[in-house]
């Protein structure tokens, strides 16, 4: 998942989030974030079908922000917002061992098709 788009409206931010289906097609959808009080801008509440909300916990960022490691407060999810398509092993790699240290299961955390190329062959 990318997050395509973000603007600060007031005190919301409209977060705009694209990703490519196991069919190779791209899908976006349109929310809205509010940052925590107190968190130094690493916790938001993340809506994209309101009034519900969810909690989306910056846990570790690239220092260029290429990108961002994210999961939430029970540990049973966690996801990659990457800039570009492709991330080498390595860097997936460091990835899964923070969430390992943070308490989060590494091996959730699973590689998609980014780009119609990375997609499995059709018979």
């Amino acid at each position: 998942m990318k997050p395509e788009s973000v603007r600060q409206t007031g005190a919301d931010i409209e977060v705009v989030n694209r990703c490519r289906t196991a069919d190779g097609q791209v899908d976006d959808i349109t929310g809205v974030a509010k940052v925590v009080p107190d968190s130094g801008n690493a916790k938001l509440r993340v809506s994209f079908f309101r009034p519900f909300y969810g909690d989306y916990w910056v846990l570790a960022l690239a220092p260029d922000y290429r990108w961002a490691l994210i999961g939430n407060p029970d540990r049973s999810l966690a996801w990659v917002f990457a800039r570009d398509p492709v991330m080498d092993d390595a860097t997936l790699t460091g990835l899964q061992e923070k969430l390992r240290a943070y308490g989060y299961d590494p091996a959730a955390l699973k590689r998609v098709p980014q780009t119609p190329d990375q997609l499995p062959a059709s018979d």
